[in-house]
């Protein structure tokens, strides 16, 4: 295959993934590893994300005009505030996932383990919410609560940042379209954020000279495109869906892996 052709693909996987709970990294993981697709850096996985902030600024950019444009309003300032402190505490976190020097798993089993259970939680969460409409206001406690879920998702290759943050909100009485936006609009600064982390970590190491950026251009045009589509239509899918029908797709994904690890030795 191509390299042009596997990275378009790559891309339209990321663009696609990033923003629905199915976890945009296990979805890059899962073809790379099983050798479908041909292996890329971290820094490309990472980096193409970027593309998919591109969707999301150019979807919510009525709200970003607007918040922009109301700095004197207290409400614009204290939901501004509640997107920086989110977006503290999941850098620092982290950061000292980073010193801590934890590996994160890229194997297919716990990838699949992540996905199996993620399904599993959105299908409890769903029922505990099920009949309740939520509240639009972002209160500090869940600020804190998506945060957390942002790093779980980190740590967890398969959980999905989205996902986790969306539903860590609706576990705290917010409504889903408010859940939804505070978490889309988090992802600008955590992803662009994880992709100059990442060039800037290659830069130390010496290794960008070896980059194909071309590639990664590519990639990240792509997933901008993608993820700019899935963006529409997902605002206006949670407005009246749950997600189960995601959860049972994690979960059929995840036991299929792992039947297919087991059965495979891979």
């Amino acid at each position: 295959m191509p390299d042009w052709l596997a990275v378009i693909i790559l891309g339209i996987i990321e663009g696609v993934t990033e923003f629905l709970p199915i976890s945009s990294t296990g979805h890059l993981l899962i073809p790379q590893n099983f050798g479908w697709l041909p292996k890329q850096t971290d820094l490309f996985d990472v980096v193409i994300q970027s593309g998919a902030v591109v969707a999301v600024l150019a979807v919510f950019m009525q709200r970003v005009k607007h918040l922009a444009t109301t700095l004197g309003e207290k409400s614009t300032r204290d939901y501004l505030a509640k997107l920086a402190g989110a977006f503290f505490i999941t850098a620092a976190g982290g950061l000292v996932i980073k010193k801590m020097d934890i590996e994160l798993p890229d194997e297919v089993a716990p990838v699949a383990w992540a996905t199996l259970i993620g399904g599993i939680v959105i299908l409890i969460l769903e029922r505990l919410y099920k009949n309740k409409s939520g509240v639009a206001e972002i209160t500090w406690a869940v600020v804190v609560a998506v945060a957390l879920g942002q790093l779980i998702a980190a740590v967890f290759p398969g959980t999905s940042r989205s996902g986790a943050s969306i539903l860590m909100a609706m576990a705290f009485g917010i409504a889903r379209p408010a859940a939804t936006e505070f978490s889309f609009l988090l992802g600008i600064p955590t992803l662009m954020a994880a992709g100059g982390f990442k060039i800037l970590s290659a830069l130390k190491d010496g290794e960008l000279g070896r980059e194909n950026w071309s590639m990664i251009a590519l990639g990240t045009l792509v997933s901008a495109i993608s993820a700019f589509l899935v963006v529409k239509w997902l605002i206006r899918f949670v407005q009246s869906h749950t997600f189960n029908g995601f959860a049972w797709y994690r979960i059929i994904l995840g036991g299929a892996l792992l039947v297919y690890v087991t059965t495979s030795g891979h």
